[in-house]
């Protein structure tokens, strides 16, 4: 750990509060992601969360998506608040968006955040249609440094599959 000490929740908006979502959160759900610093920034370990009430809704017909969502990474410097997780992943709920754009935004958006060593978003959508959707995107700082991402910027997703 560093000699630094600050305070745990001193950029953290959503942690012991009651939270709800405003427009401008839901139009940029970035905006809703809070970070905290790494307790163990020396040392490569791997958080994982799970969250299996994802939705969101299909742009085409405009039926709900349901999906659980793991986000596993190695952070860097920086970790994602779980409550700060739980509601960006709410304001999807009523957004229009393929399986892979979202899956690729919420890469994007995290690395964004916390600028971890490596991560993982893994969207498994329910069944329709007959057909069940996985999507997973990647990211490795040592390898995407410089890449461009969806918005432009530098490299944020490597690699999206659907299987």
């Amino acid at each position: 750990m560093s000699g630094k000490r600050t305070s745990p929740d001193a950029d953290l908006s959503h942690l012991g509060r009651r939270s709800v979502l405003t427009d401008a959160q839901v139009e940029d759900p970035r905006s809703i992601l809070d970070a905290f610093p790494n307790p163990g920034p020396g040392r490569d370990y791997q958080i994982q969360f799970v969250f299996p009430e994802f939705t969101s809704l299909c742009p085409v017909t405009g039926q709900p998506d349901f999906a659980t969502i793991t986000v596993r990474y190695v952070p860097d410097e920086r970790c994602v608040e779980m409550k700060s997780l739980k509601l960006y992943f709410f304001a999807y709920r009523n957004k229009g968006i393929f399986y892979e754009a979202v899956v690729n935004a919420i890469l994007d958006d995290l690395v964004a955040v916390v600028k971890p060593r490596k991560m993982t978003v893994i969207g498994e959508f329910a069944v329709r249609g007959g057909t069940a959707g996985t999507v997973t995107v990647e990211y490795d700082a040592a390898r995407d440094r410089g890449r461009p991402s969806r918005n432009g910027s530098a490299a944020r997703s490597s690699r999206a599959k659907r299987r």
